[in-house]
């Protein structure tokens, strides 16, 4: 492979092969044998704070990545022999959304709304306002009265909502409107000299939506859910970036295109320089423990 790659891909469900569907013995292994690879830049692109994407790291023998962007966007961490620098000027690119305001100042904002329930502090950042919200609340109005006060304060912001499964709860993140893995990854494209067609994405759930669906090519992994290939594929279309999204069907490298194995299926679609290495490295690497 002589071109270079700049690898991005979420963690959960992704490369993290912790969902219900099967792994491919020995994706992992041959996913690290990319990374590896000089020519490769990887980056995880994550929700996870830094303290969870290292413990995911030694939990699952992941490849350590060159960056990390984290905390749903906000935080990007350039890291060199195991030293995390913090990408200051990323949050000065960030910053101007909330006018001045902090995490604190936006919690204050919103003390008072009872179905907002601040998550722990060392789920909060400088620019990431985490909260848990009942299931059944109503998040259409709950997010018009959230809108309104931040907006009286000057606040553009980025309601990122979901649902942490294990704990049925509800979970809102209040991010800088361009606080998004979307702008965070061309940001560091545009640092690192990397063009679109340098650059693979790969992610499985509806957070990645946007970046599925933008310009930048990406990768949907097999696992991903039926209601979430099809937002990306509706989008993507309606958006005329259907060519950029590729879905992982599973048989490449007799692999099921799950997790990481879908990762690869992904890569090789958009870099097929890279299948020659891969199947020449597959007989030389173990599996998975």
């Amino acid at each position: 492979m002589n071109r270079q790659l700049l690898l991005c891909t979420d963690l959960d469900r992704t490369v993290l092969p912790n969902g219900p569907q099967s792994e491919s013995q020995g994706a992992r292994t041959l996913f690290a044998a990319l990374a590896a690879r000089p020519e490769v830049t990887l980056a995880y692109v994550t929700g996870r704070d830094r303290h969870l994407v290292e413990q995911a790291i030694a939990n699952y023998s992941l490849p350590q990545p060159d960056y990390v962007i984290s905390d749903v966007g906000t935080t990007i961490y350039a890291i060199d022999n195991d030293r995390w620098q913090h990408w200051h000027e990323w949050q000065q690119e960030i910053a101007p959304d909330w006018g001045g305001l902090n995490d604190a100042d936006i919690r204050g904002l919103l003390l008072d709304i009872v179905d907002l329930q601040q998550q722990e502090p060392a789920k909060q950042n400088l620019y990431k306002s985490s909260y848990y919200v009942p299931l059944y609340a109503d998040t259409e109005a709950l997010a018009h009265e959230i809108r309104q006060r931040l907006e009286h304060s000057g606040v553009r912001a980025n309601l990122v909502w979901s649902i942490d499964e294990p704990r049925a709860t509800g979970l809102l993140d209040i991010l800088p409107a361009s606080a998004s893995k979307e702008h965070a990854i061309r940001f560091l494209m545009q640092r690192n000299g990397f063009q679109l067609s340098d650059t693979v994405f790969a992610g499985d759930s509806g957070n990645d939506l946007p970046v599925l669906v933008s310009e930048i090519p990406a990768v949907l992994v097999a696992n991903a859910s039926a209601e979430v290939r099809d937002a990306a594929l509706a989008r993507a279309e309606s958006g005329r970036a259907v060519d950029a999204l590729y879905i992982a069907q599973g048989g490449f490298m007799d692999m099921n295109g799950n997790y990481t194995a879908g990762v690869l299926e992904g890569v090789v679609h958009y870099q097929p320089d890279v299948r020659s290495w891969l199947t020449d490295s597959a007989g030389e690497v173990p599996a998975n423990d």
